[in-house]
């Protein structure tokens, strides 16, 4: 059986865009949650098989999503459509696959990326529209602190648990600012580049990675000095940014390419480009990345696998999740998702109902 999944696997991946490839079974089992931006869903999927286990509903237009250590618990950023745009957070139970509550931001407008905190009850949020993070506490259902950035569109977060620190990316400033969570405060604000949206911190705390994305270049951060150590080039629209699970690599989306590029996080040398080979559905439905991107499935969401064996890139303008395999560095299945998928999450649990 071992010599025959490889043919089965490329049998798959040769498959029409409606079909559904599945990955070797050694990739694990869990739940991949795919946000769909136009379709205000979750959609809930067996992450070993790609089966679609069930849809939950969510706000208008959510783009990222948390999930809790223990798996139990999905928080999702409804970041609204029009001005002033949303203000509430959808969460999910998990094992249940149902909406547990809804969580009213209040003036937080356009909340987008988010991440858990230690002790798993409370995650915290970018509020771009109003120039913030929030500190909300899942089960209470409230918002307990908000920091202002003082920055243009604080769009998405990492935290460093150990430094209690908050790193956030400014599309409309080209920064990062680095916020003491115990003071409340921005203790540095770090200049990268035009667009700087996603970024990620290495595993081991010591450099965090931002991609600007009107730059086309990724600036490199030593996380306890908070200077800039590197400027990379890397052409596409650096969209999203994420280590995998040993450090060794960094993947990178670039949603204009349409590609994933790989670095070798140690030298810092692009080592390879992951082309994402799907055809954009025609743009007749007002999709978020318009004409500047045709001609691109646009790669945005990325996450790496908790074994570290893959990554998932939802490819907003095909409606499609790729599978990577991260050790052929090559693309090893698609997963049908629903309209503009983007935000990314797992869990270790799997939904009950079906």
């Amino acid at each position: 059986m071992g010599r025959l999944l490889p043919l089965l696997f490329a049998l798959a991946c040769a498959a029409p865009l409606e079909s559904v490839s599945r990955g070797p079974s050694e990739f694990g089992a869990g739940t991949l949650i795919v946000l769909n931006k136009s379709g205000a869903s979750a959609s809930l999927f067996d992450a070993m098989t790609g089966d679609r286990l069930l849809d939950v509903p969510t706000g208008a237009f959510p783009h990222e999503v948390a999930v809790s250590p223990d798996g139990e618990t999905a928080v999702v950023s409804n970041y609204g459509g029009p001005q002033p745009g949303g203000n509430s957070l959808t969460v999910i139970d998990v094992p249940e696959g149902r909406v547990l509550r809804t969580i009213d931001l209040g003036d937080n407008r356009r909340p987008h990326g988010l991440e858990y905190l230690p002790g798993g009850r409370q995650v915290v949020v970018t509020t771009e529209g109003s120039g913030r993070i929030a500190i909300v506490n899942v089960p209470a259902g409230r918002v307990v602190r908000t920091i202002e950035t003082g920055q243009k569109v604080s769009h998405m977060v990492v935290l460093d648990t150990k430094r209690g620190q908050a790193w956030v990316s400014n599309i409309g400033s080209g920064s990062v600012c680095v916020i003491d969570l115990n003071r409340g405060v921005v203790t540095k604000t770090i200049p990268t580049g035009i667009g700087a949206e996603g970024l990620d911190l290495a595993p081991d705390g010591s450099v965090v990675w931002v991609g600007n994305r009107g730059a086309d270049t990724i600036s490199v951060i030593d996380a306890a000095s908070l200077e800039v150590l590197a400027e990379l080039p890397c052409a596409g629209f650096p969209i999203r940014v994420k280590f995998t699970r040993d450090g060794k690599r960094v993947l990178v989306s670039n949603a204009r390419s349409g590609e994933v590029a790989v670095f070798d996080a140690t030298t810092r040398e692009e080592i390879a480009r992951i082309p994402m080979e799907l055809t954009p559905l025609e743009a007749k439905d007002g999709r978020l990345f318009g004409d500047d991107f045709a001609g691109s499935p646009v790669p945005v969401g990325l996450l790496v696998s908790a074994d570290g064996q893959r990554a998932w890139v939802a490819n907003t303008n095909a409606d499609i999740v790729t599978v990577l395999d991260l050790a052929r560095l090559e693309v090893a299945g698609r997963i049908k998702a629903g309209a503009e998928p983007d935000g990314l999450g797992w869990s270790a649990l799997k939904p009950a109902r079906r």
